[in-house]
């Protein structure tokens, strides 16, 4: 392989639109250090100028907080052996855990469709259950080989593959809890990393301009509300404006971590993970230099709260994982490594020096006060300019990630299908959810009110980054063994490593609770108890769903005119049963093509003729699958007749941005009835809902005339008409909750069951349906609704 070959495999994975040179020397490739060297770091650049750059600005901006947290403002300075224990487990904590376990472990981990985060993990696990377009049918599995072949073929890429999970069932119910935790402290985290970001950012400003200490707050809001205002542009054009920023603000930590350590180059021993066991993680509550035989503090009192400080270093582990679906792996793990992590661990060392040489004078803000030269002078400013600008962009990260966590819940029904916006061509997970921003901003401002300063953030922030940290470690370990089907001794060398150090980060955190982290928690409960309901109520509805659908030969049977009349024995009666309702449908095709259907008013068998009328009816269906949609017979109830043309229209949103139109639209013949067609109607994820009926007519008469080439000119006239008055059949549910019978404990349960479905989920299915995008005029739409005692 040539070294243009190579460069253009690599480049390619960082931006698509790189072209490589032509290869002038295919066949006669001599190493070249240099050129290997040359192109390594070229791409390092693009990687961090190019989108994934944003990714890094939450872990990249933790050097503005991090030390107060180990050793706030108002305390005393530490003595030097302890600042080298604290940057040494700073150093080895982002070693073990950003570097080694996310960026080379846990990338690997996404879904198939490339997303990744706590609840991807759970996807690898249970798959949603897509099926095939070979499945999606009206008659049961008995009545398969009735089925006419598709009028075209068409590889859907939308389709996941078979899963190779071996995992019991039984465990589905408890990882699936232990998920939804997870996802929901990441979603508070979309909350946090912004407000302790932003105001750790504007902080700077007191360092500089005292008299504007008080203006910090009202210049963070203002800040924010700015960021969630730009969210509509996309996560592309976002990272177009902000990743360069991402480029230039890690130079200039790296630039100053430098500066810094020259002043005390005995800040290098921090790499000697005995500093941190010794010196940070059991640190003495008496500062003295001296060295002396007294065991660790941790030995004789447990304490290691200061673990909770090195905590704030790891912000942005997580988002790395969550937001692999609008980004690159293979980006993501060159650039983190070469450039992200060098410049994060020059900032701390240098940080950590100055600390030593300065003590008092730079402990009240380790970051601002340690930038070389004056206070007021240009280094400065621009250090604050890009500290800004890249706390916007850590901020940009977990939003991001929020959005495309909540798209994943959104898709197993987790969460109501609120409405998502596609914003790049390119990549099918850049995404926009307008509510989840909306309320993300509100809450954001909230907590940035409440809390007044960063060190106060601060505590509350770690307690979210610790607990998801540790349940994508449980849930890894689970894949290693079940779907990755690796050796039990790896799955359990993993969670013995990363679990052990993810535990100790927890119980520290764990503490932090009364002292502010309570609220991250709440808000984690809260989005957790909401989709524990949501998912349960949803299942009620789909579980519903799937057991009523029938075969369309239970719904309909076919009589000759000249056949057997109705009541007569020959007549094979099909029942379809709603209840204790017994419905019977008859419908007796005609020579000319127009046929009658009888409808029965009452259990005495009282029918009453319904007339085929020369119109299209096009039924959406919400879910594919076996079986005819209930909003078929809804519809013969309320309006007694029969379109000529009947559509039953599934929907299929695909990976791709467009798709080609000679694949937009399957239809297959139903056998059963004449007229019934099934349509398959595949679009582009950037693509709006617009059902072109005059399109799904014509390759209906296409298909009438491949099959009946010499009798199909009356047929197609038929068709033809009828899709001149075409109406739009739209279903919803209309749910009610069952009883629970007599007796005290009885009532108790019904009324609490009725609240929860009745009162609560139909109020909130019916803001957001999942038909929102379902286009046409009113007076083209007819819903139907279909009641449903789950």
């Amino acid at each position: 392989m040539s070294n243009t070959h190579v460069a253009a495999e690599v480049g390619q994975a960082f931006n698509p639109s790189w072209n490589a040179p032509q290869d002038r020397a295919a066949d006669s490739f001599i190493p070249d250090v240099r050129s290997i060297v040359s192109l390594s770091m070229i791409l390092v650049i693009a990687s961090l100028t190019e989108h994934p750059g944003i990714i890094y600005s939450d872990i990249g901006t933790s050097p503005l907080y991090t030390l107060n947290g180990l050793w706030p403002a108002s305390g005393p300075v530490p003595p030097a052996e302890d600042v080298i224990g604290g940057i040494s487990a700073i150093i080895w904590a982002l070693t073990l855990l950003p570097l080694l376990k996310y960026v080379f472990i846990c990338l690997y981990f996404g879904t198939s469709e490339g997303e990744g985060g706590t609840f991807a993990l759970y996807q690898g696990l249970y798959p949603p259950e897509h099926p095939l377009p070979d499945d999606d049918s009206l008659l049961e599995p008995d009545q398969e080989k009735e089925k006419e072949k598709e009028t075209n073929t068409v590889s859907d890429v939308n389709i996941m593959p078979p899963s190779t999970s071996t995992i019991s069932p039984r465990f589905r119910i408890p990882l699936f809890v232990w998920c939804i935790f997870g996802t929901s402290l990441t979603i508070a985290d979309g909350i946090f990393t912004p407000a302790v970001s932003v105001t750790s950012a504007v902080e700077g400003i007191a360092v500089a301009k005292p008299s504007v200490a008080s203006d910090v707050i009202p210049i963070s809001i203002a800040l924010l509300v700015v960021l969630f205002l730009a969210q509509n542009r996309g996560t592309s054009q976002l990272g177009f404006l902000f990743a360069p920023v991402t480029f230039i603000w890690l130079l200039l930590l790296a630039g100053t971590g430098i500066a810094n350590v020259v002043t005390y180059p005995g800040i290098f021993r921090a790499f000697d993970p005995s500093r941190a066991i010794m010196r940070m993680s059991f640190l003495s509550t008496q500062y003295d230099d001296d060295d002396t035989d007294e065991p660790p503090v941790f030995v004789r009192t447990k304490k290691y709260d200061i673990l909770a400080g090195v905590l704030l270093a790891l912000t942005g582990c997580e988002a790395m994982f969550a937001s692999l679906g609008h980004f690159n792996r293979l980006s993501i793990q060159l650039s983190f490594t070469c450039m992200v992590y060098p410049s994060i661990v020059l900032a701390y060392l240098g940080q950590g020096a100055r600390l030593i040489v300065d003590g008092e004078a730079v402990l009240a803000n380790p970051f601002y006060a340690s930038i070389p030269g004056s206070h007021n002078g240009p280094l400065y400013w621009i250090i604050f300019v890009f500290g800004i600008l890249a706390t916007f962009i850590a901020s940009q990260t977990l939003i991001t990630a929020a959005f495309s966590l909540i798209q994943q819940l959104i898709k197993m029904h987790v969460l109501p299908p609120l409405q998502v916006i596609h914003t790049s061509e390119k990549m099918h997970g850049q995404i926009y959810i307008p509510a989840v921003n909306w309320l993300l901003m509100i809450v954001t401002i909230i907590v940035v009110t409440a809390f007044q300063n960063s060190t106060k953030l601060a505590n509350a922030y770690g307690f979210s980054v610790a607990t998801v940290m540790f349940s994508t470690s449980v849930l890894i370990t689970v894949q290693m063994k079940y779907v990755k089907h690796l050796h039990v001794l790896i799955a359990l060398g993993f969670i013995l490593t990363f679990g052990f150090f993810d535990a100790l980060f927890w119980g520290a955190a764990l503490k932090k609770v009364p002292q502010g982290a309570w609220v991250s928690l709440l808000i984690g409960v809260i989005l957790m108890t909401f989709m524990l309901f949501w998912s349960w109520a949803k299942g009620l509805e789909d579980t519903f769903d799937g057991a009523n659908r029938k075969d369309v030969h239970r719904l309909i049977m076919r009589q000759d005119l000249n056949g057997p009349q109705l009541g007569e024995q020959t007549l094979t009666e099909i029942q379809y049963e709603e209840e204790e309702i017994k419905e019977k449908y008859f419908i007796r095709d005609a020579d000319d093509g127009l046929s009658q259907a009888y409808f029965p008013q009452n259990d005495a068998g009282q029918m009453l003729e319904l007339a085929r009328l020369p119109t299209c009816a096009v039924f959406h269906r919400l879910t594919a699958g076996k079986g005819i949609p209930h909003s078929f017979a809804g519809f013969v109830r309320q309006w007694p007749a029969l379109p000529r043309v009947v559509i039953f229209l599934s929907v299929n949103v695909l990976s791709v941005a467009r798709a080609a139109p000679e694949e937009r639209y399957t239809v297959r013949k139903v056998p059963a009835v004449k007229g019934f067609y099934l349509v398959t109607y595949r679009l582009g994820y950037r693509e709006k809902f617009d059902t072109k009926v005059n399109i799904i007519i014509d390759r209906i008469c296409t298909l009438e005339a491949r099959e009946d080439p010499e009798g199909c000119a009356a047929t197609i006239h038929e068709v033809q008409s009828a899709a001149l008055r075409t109406t739009h059949i739209v279903p919803h549910y209309v749910v009610a909750s069952r009883s629970f019978g007599a007796g005290k404990l009885g009532w108790v349960a019904t009324s609490v069951r009725r609240f929860l479905i009745e009162d609560l989920y139909r109020r909130v299915a019916t803001m957001f349906p999942e038909t929102e995008d379902w286009l046409g005029t009113a007076n083209e739409i007819i819903h139907v609704g279909i009641n449903a005692v789950i």
